[in-house]
């Protein structure tokens, strides 16, 4: 018997868990992106890009491929598609579980001031001009038009297009994963007072986060929004540990 699973995706533990599961012979599966990366990743799975259209749009989308299991693997911070993952599943009666990588935990030696939002960030860079790392994705960057004094360094998978309106402002073009070793060069080599980021988790982008502490530099550090209460995993493992489950017979898993 096939399970038809549809994956929201966009991040590398979506792709990760995509590969894994394609894999297994008893799954159809369809990984979604947003299309919000000019140049993604390339896939090796069955995938879509852009939009559903909503909530309402993506349960109809369920509804008419007759999805099994509904996955949110998306970004920590891209609460308006979860919020939709979740109100779809409901709408189409699909079960749906979300991957949800645990936040970094303050260290000794870090300098926090963390923030609800982009716009509370770029007050909290203050009114003194500084040389700001900005390792924020570029929907976020316009905010700190408001903070026009400071030097900005700015990061992005993707060219930020229209640029930021202000005076001093530094473009670099890099994917991801970062060694900590290349984040402390780069933070020294430009000079960086201080660093404006996302709790993201994971491994894949904390070498900054390890390079600002050794080099006693102040992070900026945006909160993760609130997500809807699904059922969730910390890692891939274990969520293909409840996927292997919820998928089985009533009569094997020995209910």
């Amino acid at each position: 018997m096939s399970h038809r699973i549809l994956i929201l995706g966009g991040t590398t533990e979506a792709r990760q868990l995509a590969g894994q599961l394609v894999a297994k012979p008893d799954i159809e599966l369809i990984l979604s992106l947003a299309g919000r990366t000019e140049n993604p990743v390339a896939q090796q799975v069955p995938t879509r890009v852009g939009g559903f259209g909503g909530a309402e749009g993506l349960a109809a989308y369920l509804k008419h491929i007759e999805a099994d299991l509904l996955i949110d693997a998306t970004h920590p911070y891209a609460a308006r598609i979860s919020a939709n993952a979740a109100t779809a599943a409901q709408l189409a009666g699909v079960p749906i579980l979300a991957l949800r990588r645990p936040g970094w935990e303050r260290r000794e030696g870090d300098r926090w001031t963390e923030v609800d939002d982009a716009a509370a960030a770029a007050v909290a860079l203050g009114l003194i001009a500084r040389r700001v790392f900005l390792a924020l994705g570029r929907q976020e960057v316009g905010a700190f038009e408001a903070a026009a004094q400071h030097h900005y360094l700015l990061r992005s998978v993707d060219p930020v297009e229209p640029p930021l309106g202000v005076p001093h402002v530094d473009y670099l073009l890099a994917r991801g994963p970062f060694r900590e070793a290349d984040e402390y060069q780069l933070l020294v080599e430009h000079h960086i007072d201080v660093m404006v980021s996302k709790n993201s988790g994971g491994e894949a982008t904390y070498g900054k986060i390890a390079a600002a502490r050794a080099l006693g530099i102040e992070v900026v550090m945006i909160r993760r929004p609130v997500l809807p209460t699904v059922p969730s995993a910390p890692n891939i493992p274990e969520l293909l540990a409840i996927v292997d489950h919820s998928l089985r017979p009533v009569a094997e898993r020995g209910v």
